[in-house]
């Protein structure tokens, strides 16, 4: 049986000419796709601008080299941004990465949705940890958030992550695979947590964090990483520095 390519929606508080920018603007797309890493703007140079990328502004779609498909879809004064995947391919290597594809997507969209709606795509800071956990851990258990575990999307929260961190805040998106919350104290901000899927170059899996923070200084997001890197770093199942 054909397996149906994923889609993936949210509702963005905000009509489709606000949203459309946020996908043809360099400068608005890193701040919302991906992390501060260096490469950035190269590699939404290559997603979103490349000679195999198509577009149509007066139907706000967009279908990227890949055959990701944006297309966005004005209800009541808000916009849905759909992105349709394309279905698997006959080449084992991009397969093999496709679940986390979607992972991405659905992860990107969030911060698409949230920093409009919260901060007019302003400016942010982010912080990206990864890696392999200890037997049937995950990223909510090791952050401390396990009392998020049955809310739904706009309960709020108070909890004491294992960093040492009070966070206050209101769940944004509960998903298969992970988890977004609204940060208080960071701007406010967003943080994402959640499964890897399994593939070939990580057989066993793993968890993700992405945290998104506006309105700090140099030296309180400084404190801010350093702080979170060395707990994540300390983690159980954590790779051995080398």
């Amino acid at each position: 049986m054909t397996e149906t390519p994923p889609v993936i929606e949210v509702s963005v508080a905000a009509a489709p000419s606000v949203v459309w920018p946020a996908l043809r603007d360099p400068e608005l797309l890193r701040r919302w796709h991906g992390w501060d890493v260096e490469g950035l703007d190269d590699e939404i140079r290559q997603i979103y601008f490349g000679d195999d990328v198509t577009e149509d502004s007066e139907a706000f779609t967009l279908t990227l080299g890949g055959a990701d498909r944006f297309s966005l879809h004005e209800h009541d004064g808000t916009t849905l941004v759909r992105i349709t995947r394309p279905p698997r391919g006959g080449d084992p290597a991009a397969d093999d990465w496709y679940d986390d594809v979607t992972e991405g997507w659905t992860t990107f969209l969030q911060f698409l949705k949230f920093g409009i709606e919260r901060h007019g795509l302003d400016e942010r800071r982010t912080l990206f940890l990864e890696g392999p956990v200890a037997d049937g851990d995950s990223a909510q258990h090791l952050l401390g958030l396990d009392k998020l575990t049955g809310m739904k999307v706009g309960d709020h929260f108070t909890a004491v992550a294992e960093m040492g961190d009070l966070l206050h805040g209101v769940v944004c998106f509960v998903g298969e695979h992970q988890t977004a919350v609204s940060v208080d104290d960071l701007g406010p901000g967003l943080l994402q947590f959640g499964e890897q899927p399994v593939n070939t170059a990580r057989p066993n899996g793993g968890a993700q964090i992405l945290l998104a923070a506006y309105d700090l200084d140099d030296e309180e997001w400084a404190e801010l990483e350093q702080r979170w890197t060395e707990w994540w770093q300390a983690r159980p199942g954590a790779e051995p520095a080398t």
